[in-house]
């Protein structure tokens, strides 16, 4: 019996902390680096995002909302799928984007800014 305790508690471990990096998680609380929280309430959070050259994030998840480009960049977003996309905003534009998983990378040689105002869901 104690042996099947510690298969289980073994077991148990490794799923939280291997496996559940395969989850997309939120992205302030696995990438603070790069996720600051800038406002909050019960209706949005804000979100100041900055990466270095060349850098790339970990697998998370956001929601709906909206992003400000405040830099050029150069990004491919890379999906749970394995699938790719690759984009390049412009300083000053905005785009609304649906609920997402990514793992963002900056594929420029540059510092790359953004604020994401994600849309909380209402509670009923």
């Amino acid at each position: 019996m104690k042996q099947i305790t510690k298969i289980f508690a073994i077991a148990l471990i490794a799923f939280l902390f291997l496996g559940g990096n395969s989850f997309a998680q939120d992205a302030v609380k696995v990438d603070s680096k790069r996720y600051k929280v800038e406002f909050e309430n019960d209706e949005v959070r804000v979100l100041r995002i900055t990466y270095g050259p060349n850098e790339k994030s970990t697998m998370h998840s956001h929601p709906e909302g909206v992003v400000v480009f405040l830099t050029d960049g150069v990004l491919k977003m890379n999906l749970p799928d394995g699938k790719s996309k690759e984009m390049d905003p412009k300083a000053g534009m905005v785009i609304w984007t649906d609920k997402s998983k990514h793992q963002p990378e900056n594929l420029g040689d540059k510092p790359f800014e953004a604020i994401q105002i994600e849309l909380k869901t209402k509670k009923k």
